[in-house]
């Protein structure tokens, strides 16, 4: 059986973070937080990486990618781009990004022919997350029978300012049923709120939610290209509208066309989505370090 890729989006600007946090070093070498997930990923039975990138990140993440991973694993880059011409789409429009995540796993639809599972660039997920996603998608995977990784929001949140999350309901067979996009959430008073609206409304801290790390096989491209093209007609006068990954799931899940199973998970999420998390991580990954669980020396 072929082994699975593992999709990592790099596209975005980090705009709040202001700097490229893709490939930021936070390990004692140097290391970015993309090189734990690809380590973990190919101790995991992961074959191939595959970048999604914008095109003019190119030289910097094969200067730093490509001599470390030569011989370990393939890697391969996407890029995430402006144009709609290969959707069909002839009208252009003017925008200041890309159209989102889910069009960024779209960009990878000519490239990907196995099952593949997608994670943020900026995220630590551990290596149970890619052990249990890895054993999914070479034994359960199949079309319209897809995964996601339940954290724990209570593992997921920032010291330094409010998170958007993606909170799961799930049902009697622990499949997903459906997932709303929270914007704002924070730990308060001892406990976690999201707020909408102005009003605040508390979650547990148990509650799994997504932190973008999916599981799929290539029959998800089809559908994904059919709704986008339906999303960029209807949104086409709203230059800062994105086509998220959840809005996939979402219409999958609500149409009875494929199920996700939510991969439970006890690890303990880290990012960076600020500044201020930077010094957070470099302490997390220390620890791991200085714990055995990674090496030192990365590669």
């Amino acid at each position: 059986m072929k082994k699975p890729t593992l999709l990592i989006l790099a596209a975005g600007m980090a705009s709040r973070y202001g700097s490229m946090k893709q490939i930021d070093g936070f390990g004692p070498n140097g290391e970015t937080i993309i090189d734990y997930s690809i380590y973990d990923a190919i101790k995991a039975g992961f074959g191939k990486v595959t970048f999604i990138i914008r095109e003019e990140f190119l030289d910097s993440f094969k200067g730093i990618f490509d001599p470390k991973l030569a011989g370990k694993v393939e890697t391969d880059y996407v890029f995430q781009t402006f144009d709609l011409k290969k959707y069909g789409i002839s009208e252009e429009i003017e925008r200041a990004k890309p159209w989102g995540t889910g069009h960024a796993v779209l960009e990878a639809s000519k490239q990907i022919n196995e099952p593949f599972c997608v994670i943020n660039a900026d995220d630590y997920y551990g290596y149970e997350a890619f052990k249990n996603m890895a054993d999914f998608l070479t034994t359960e995977a199949e079309a319209n029978k897809y995964s996601i990784v339940g954290y724990k929001i209570g593992n997921t949140l920032s010291e330094n300012g409010s998170v958007s999350r993606g909170v799961c309901n799930t049902d009697a067979n622990g499949n997903m049923s459906e997932i709303n996009e929270r914007t704002k959430v924070y730990a308060k008073d001892g406990g976690i709120v999201y707020e909408e609206d102005g009003i605040e409304s508390p979650l547990e801290a148990t509650t799994p939610v997504s932190m973008n790390f999916w599981g799929f096989t290539p029959d998800v491209f089809k559908v994904t290209e059919e709704l986008f093209v339906d999303f960029v007609a209807k949104n086409a006068e709203s230059p800062k509208a994105e086509f998220f990954i959840p809005l996939i799931a979402d219409h999958l899940i609500q149409n009875n066309i494929a199920t996700f199973k939510v991969i439970p998970t006890d690890a303990k999420w880290f990012g960076v989505t600020y500044k201020e998390d930077k010094e957070i991580v470099q302490n997390n990954i220390n620890k791991l370090v200085e714990d055995g669980v990674y090496p030192t020396k990365l590669w």
